[in-house]
């Protein structure tokens, strides 16, 4: 844990300071203590703490009134309570008013360490949702995780080659800012960048958009124009999901890639073209080759190079610096302030498992800040798939006791501590849901 990491301890029994700050110490954290509340607060104006951990019950202002304190004026901070006298209600309004941890005495230094990893994680999170000022990756795309490490050194090696480039990866993951960034970094970056959507393209008029037609070369035809292909001439053309071409402009494309050459529809003269091919696909053309659905000989001539990009699902907390970046583009869009993000919403949007990809992720985002009529999101504000979507794969590593103690805690939050409504929700009955409390250590 690094050496800056700041956690203040409020608490009015001094044993209890000394046995958090001996055992918080001993794991590398920077621990100050105070016995009340009054003391705490100067110390949270001098020093940014990464977590706070306060006893519920002290004299004269109470651990919810620093709570309240914290949520009004340390937004980043995050907040651990514990507490002697444990309680349903207490647990739900310290959770309600930004506690994102509720841990009853007597507890174990393992349950302490667990907590205060968790309520780090979180304010980990704040920090990036909070920052209007994302940091972009190296070609200005956003995210910093070891997956899109890879394909930033990917990136690297395709722009400084002139070898053809596929792109692969599920819809909606950004194939084209990765086309354009190996565009923009090669030696063509002065030429054109032309984009081509191969599903878009009829294919009677596969060989006219591709290559162009003189004047009078059919119903229709005007006047001269010139195709993708001459356009992109000296730069690059960027085939979008050439998967789904028909095998008619499989046909052209491996034409004019092979001979470097092509005439206009209407015309017999050759007009010789250079041009640098990036193509992107969601589908798996390895088996198309083997399906015959794709021409083997075209494959091996797009895929020189290759780039696969990684589900949004599968990129950790670039989900995070993504949500802050589309919060704040949006809310600056419609002049007004980005709204804040609960923990239980982020949590939501990271188990969910994003279809959709950074696409739906963006389109989200904007509906969000469109319709909000409040200053913070809340679970409630997501659509029903993302609140009840099952944990996505790789999420493993809390136990079932800590993700049980979680869920129920929030769903009794959620309902206004109505312990029949939760147990309905929860899905057993109310004597269970008094046992699983009783076990937790809330009476």
């Amino acid at each position: 844990m690094s050496e800056h990491t700041r956690i203040l301890v409020v608490d009015d029994s001094k044993s209890t300071l000394e046995v958090l700050k001996r055992n918080l110490e001993a794991n590398g954290y920077d621990v100050f203590t105070c016995m009340q509340v009054a003391e705490a607060l100067p110390l949270l104006g001098e020093i940014d703490f990464d977590l706070v951990i306060t006893d519920y019950r002290m004299p004269q202002a109470t651990g919810l009134d620093l709570i309240k304190h914290v949520r009004e004026n340390h937004r980043e901070t995050e907040i651990m309570m514990i507490t002697g006298y444990p309680s349903i209600s207490g647990a739900v309004t310290a959770i309600k008013d930004g506690a994102g941890e509720y841990l009853p005495k007597p507890f174990t230094t393992e349950e302490l360490l667990s907590a205060v990893e968790r309520g780090l994680e979180r304010s980990a999170q704040r920090k990036v949702l909070g920052s209007p000022d994302t940091p972009a990756g190296k070609f200005g795309i956003i995210g910093s995780s070891p997956e899109m490490g890879q394909v930033y050194r990917r990136i690297s090696k395709a722009a400084a080659s002139d070898a053809n480039v596929l792109i692969s990866g599920e819809s909606g993951t950004g194939k084209e800012l990765v086309a354009r960034a190996v565009h923009y970094n090669s030696d063509r970056r002065a030429a054109p960048f032309v984009p081509v959507n191969c599903t878009a393209i009829p294919d009677s008029l596969v060989e006219s958009e591709l290559f162009g037609h003189v004047k009078g070369a059919f119903t229709g035809a005007k006047e001269s124009r010139a195709g993708f292909f001459e356009i992109a001439n000296g730069g690059s053309i960027f085939l979008d999901e050439i998967g789904d071409a028909s095998p008619n402009m499989q046909a052209k494309l491996l034409r004019v890639i092979q001979s470097k050459e092509f005439c206009k529809v209407g015309s017999s003269q050759v007009h010789m073209v250079d041009t640098r091919i990036l193509a992107a696909t969601h589908k798996d053309l390895k088996q198309m080759v083997r399906d015959g659905t794709f021409r083997e000989d075209l494959y091996y001539r797009i895929h020189v190079l290759d780039i696969p990009l990684p589900s949004l699902a599968a990129r950790g907390d670039d989900l995070l610096e993504l949500i802050s970046h589309f919060l704040f583009k949006f809310s600056k869009a419609m002049q007004r302030p980005a709204p804040d993000i609960s923990d239980d919403a982020v949590q939501a949007l990271r188990r969910y498992s994003w279809p959709g990809n950074i696409r739906e992720l963006e389109n989200l985002v904007q509906r969000l800040v469109v319709i909000l009529d409040h200053d913070r999101v809340e679970i409630t504000d997501l659509p029903e798939a993302m609140r009840f979507s099952l944990p996505r794969e790789g999420v493993l590593d809390r136990t079932l006791a800590e993700v049980e103690h979680e869920h129920i805690l929030n769903v009794l939050s959620m309902v206004g501590n109505n312990k029949s409504r939760a147990a309905d929700i929860l899905g057993i009955n109310r004597k269970t849901l008094r046992e699983k409390l009783k076990r937790m250590g809330i009476q």
